[in-house]
């Protein structure tokens, strides 16, 4: 037997002789010529595919002589020879798709490798080359063991190259995007490749691509004309496009399970190269993540802003509103479609972060010390006031964009935030920041509301404003603070002009001819008479505490008069009209009377007011009569008292009388008068001569007004088809004397729960039992009296036990009178 060094020397010998070389190497030798400039040999080229394809388990043989020839050619540099072995190793690969081309794949994936690693930039795009065309075949088993770790590290670094040639670092950065983009078409549709997800792949691809991507923007800022999409200098292909384009592919491609760790990275790279503040860049990165994604994942995007605007709550304030306006341009294009569970969420952080952002503001006076400048200190407050108007306009855009039943939860919501004293609030501690913080908590609250509010259409009044909206609504408009009480009404307005009528309404005038307006109407619906029924006097209340209100300025009068003219347009039957014009009558006398030595300017407008009003309402209810009398105060009050006409009082610099003549009676609306137009079918107008006043309620205790007893009144509205009745002494105290009752009751309750608090059960049961047993002998006496048998025509009456019993007999025994018988 041979010995194991005699068959080396023999393998040696055979390997020096051509002849005896096996065939696989023969055939991979005869496509290299002797001068490299020819390139492939194409004849040897398709002998050595044709014998690949014939006996596919030569396959990783002939992969392993390529490579080692192109490790050999690489270290010598013969780098011609290098570019024919890719070109070979192509062609097979794209030739061959048997199971045999595994161990190929092997070669070729450690070849690729070779030419990455090294440092000549032709070799580098001549393998990404070769990588991306295996990238695009598909493969007919998925492979268990390969990974490409190395590629993503190595393409990574190549789309940061620093090459000092502009021209060749282009393309060195062109095929390290190339090659991400084609580890991600090789990966991400193979379940087993899923690892290209994980937090260690994705830190270095999203990266790559957001460099290229940002290395665009900061050329274009610089003022460097930008190329079109996909072209470069010369015609090579731009980095930035291509990068979008990679960027874009990946994120269309994740899954639900893969969003958080395709967001992260994208955030933590805005973080390190101070991208937020400008944030240009960080607003089209995010516009293109949620127009790339899947609409049903928007929600993960969301969540993970809200994060990074959580950790960056102490940042500064232009990079906390660089965030939020990010988060802005995600939900605008979020709420288009799913938003997921996160509707309230994005509510509750943005809030936070509002109630932060005025901490700060107000805390800065208090951080000041002598060396900072007043000036340096105006700059923080206004940088706050950014971020609060970034938060209060992404609250409202997109509470805006939401349908109509989630928009109504998030009025609730924010209302439920808006601290009103009085009321409990237990997200905004409104002790720590005081007054002043407070109002402008609420004022930007409200502001939020009138955006969430806008275009908001309700069927139903009730839907639209229950209770726990309407109520500390109302309590804020009696805030002593005008700016508050103004949007409070503008909220009012979005939610009761469901006809888009207020633009028509505009201004504060008298309007000669109402019908040229062209106002859109629908009969009241009866949801909407029952609302009225219900909530109507406290609209009334508010419009006439707000009237009197002595901060009032031309924007709260105009505000006024569209909500009357609204709530005529929407919500007004014969009764609700009345009931408008007992309103107007009693802020009129309210001015006459002047209990509350109001200033002139007010007294003034509210004139004015009801002078619009009324002009407004009587062409509404076409009733000629009433418009002739109107029409008849207003011109009188044009000749002898221009200052009660909104056109006079409302301009600048508008004389003011010393006082208002009471005695003119022709100068104001007649009671008696407006319920002659209106006698007659349709109105009630005998309510007319029961004079208006507020309910008595207790939200001005929660609105911190000057004085509870300033506006508590008893609402006597007693009305009598035949005479008045007169209220005397006795009447009064009666009405007074009611509170006692109530305490009586409520102490009364209070000794029922003590009593079963405290009491033994026995007691209780005792007394329980009593009560079921008088309740049973009272039902029996009831049943007894109501469910008895007929009696008897034959009269036949039994007694036993004491009780009458009445004893009935079959019909055909019965005898009826002759008169009876047919």
């Amino acid at each position: 037997a041979p010995t194991p060094a005699f068959i080396t020397t023999f393998q040696r010998v055979c390997g020096c002789c051509g002849p005896l070389r096996p065939r696989y190497k023969r055939l991979v030798d005869n496509i290299f010529p002797e001068d490299p400039k020819d390139g492939l040999s194409k004849s040897d080229m398709e002998k050595l595919t044709f014998y690949a394809v014939s006996a596919p388990e030569k396959l990783d043989r002939i992969g392993a002589y390529l490579a080692e020839r192109l490790s050999r050619d690489v270290v010598r540099h013969r780098y011609g020879y290098v570019v024919i072995a890719m070109e070979a190793l192509d062609q097979l690969l794209m030739a061959c798709h048997s199971q045999s081309i595994k161990p190929f794949v092997e070669s070729f994936l450690h070849m690729v490798a070779k030419l990455l690693e090294s440092r000549e930039p032709d070799l580098q795009v001549l393998g990404t080359n070769s990588f991306v065309k295996f990238a695009n075949i598909e493969e007919d088993t998925p492979s268990y063991h390969r990974r490409y770790d190395f590629f993503v590290s190595q393409f990574s670094a190549m789309c940061h190259s620093t090459h000092e040639d502009p021209e060749t670092r282009s393309r060195i950065r062109v095929a390290g995007i190339k090659g991400l983009q084609g580890v991600v078409r090789k990966t991400v549709n193979d379940e087993l490749q899923a690892i290209i997800w994980e937090p260690q792949h994705m830190d270095k691809l999203i990266p790559s691509m957001l460099f290229n991507m940002q290395d665009s923007e900061d050329l274009d800022r610089a003022g460097h004309p930008s190329t079109p999409s996909g072209a470069g200098p010369e015609g090579e292909e731009n980095p930035a496009a291509l990068a979008e384009s990679c960027f874009r592919e990946l994120l269309g491609r994740a899954a639900y399970g893969n969003m958080n760790n395709a967001v992260r990275p994208i955030l933590v790279h805005l973080d390190n190269h101070h991208l937020w503040d400008p944030n240009e860049f960080a607003v089209s990165c995010f516009k293109i993540i949620m127009y790339s994604i899947q609409a049903q994942h928007s929600h993960h995007v969301i969540q993970q802003v809200l994060n990074h605007l959580d950790t960056h709550n102490k940042n500064t304030p232009r990079v906390r509103a660089g965030i939020v306006q990010v988060l802005l341009e995600t939900v605008a294009i979020a709420a288009k479609g799913s938003v997921g569970p996160t509707v309230l969420e994005v509510f509750n952080t943005l809030l936070k972060h509002l109630r932060m952002s005025v901490d700060f503001e107000l805390a800065e006076p208090s951080r000041r010390n002598s060396s900072t400048s007043v000036s340096s200190s105006r700059v923080k407050e206004s940088e706050e006031r950014i971020v609060q108007n970034a938060i209060i306009q992404t609250i409202g855009f997109f509470g805006g964009n939401l349908p109509d039943y989630q928009r109504a939860e998030v009025m609730m919501f924010i209302m439920g935030k808006v601290p009103v004293f009085g009321t409990p609030c237990h997200t905004l501690d409104t002790v720590k920041i005081g007054h002043q913080g407070t109002k402008r908590i609420q004022a930007m609250l409200l502001s939020s509301l009138i955006m969430v509010t806008s275009g908001f259409k309700s069927k139903s009044m009730a839907a639209a404003l229950p209770p726990l909206f309407l109520d500390p609504l109302f309590s804020i408009s009696l805030m002593e603070d005008s700016e508050l009480r103004q949007l409070v009404l503008e909220i009012l307005h979005n939610i009761l002009d469901r006809h888009d009528n207020r633009a028509k309404l505009r201004g504060i005038r008298i309007i000669p001819n109402v019908a040229a307006l062209k106002i859109k109407r629908e009969k009241i619906s009866k949801q909407d008479v029952t609302f009225m029924k219900k909530h109507g006097q406290q609209l009334y209340r508010h419009i006439y505490l707000g009237c009197k209100e002595e901060d009032n300025v031309h924007k709260n009068f105009e505000l006024l008069f569209t909500t009357l003219a609204i709530l005529t347009i929407e919500l007004a039957n014969e009764e609700v009209v009345i009931d408008l014009i007992r309103l107007a009558v009693a802020l009129q006398e309210m001015v006459l009377a002047n209990e509350e030595n109001m200033p002139m300017f007010i007294r003034c407008g509210i004139m004015a007011l009801v002078a619009a009003y009324l002009n407004f309402l009587s062409q509404m209810i076409a009733n000629p009569p009433f418009c002739q009398h109107v029409s008849k105060v207003i011109e009188l009050r044009n000749m002898d008292a221009p200052h009660l006409l909104p056109e006079h009082i409302f301009r600048d610099k508008c004389p003011l009388p010393d006082s208002l003549d009471k005695d003119d009676r022709l100068l104001y609306f007649q009671t008696s008068d407006m319920a002659e137009c209106l006698a007659g079918p349709g109105y009630n107008a005998e309510r007319l001569s029961v004079p208006y006043v507020p309910q008595v309620t207790d939200e001005d205790r929660l609105s911190r007004r000057k004085s509870f007893v300033d506006t508590v009144s008893l609402q006597v509205d007693i009305i009598s088809s035949a005479s008045l009745c007169f209220i005397t002494f006795e009447t009064l105290k009666k009405a007074i004397d009611t509170t006692g009752l109530e305490e009586q009751e409520r102490e009364k309750r209070r000794q029922v729960m003590e009593k079963f608090q405290k009491a033994p059960f026995e007691e209780i049961a005792a007394h329980c039992e009593s009560k079921a047993n008088m309740l049973h002998d009272r039902l029996a006496q009831i049943f007894e009296l109501t469910i008895r048998p007929p009696p008897s025509p034959s009269g036949v009456v039994s007694i036993s036990t004491g009780h009458t019993q009445h004893q009935s007999v079959p019909v055909y025994e019965m005898k009826f009178p002759d008169l009876c018988v047919y």
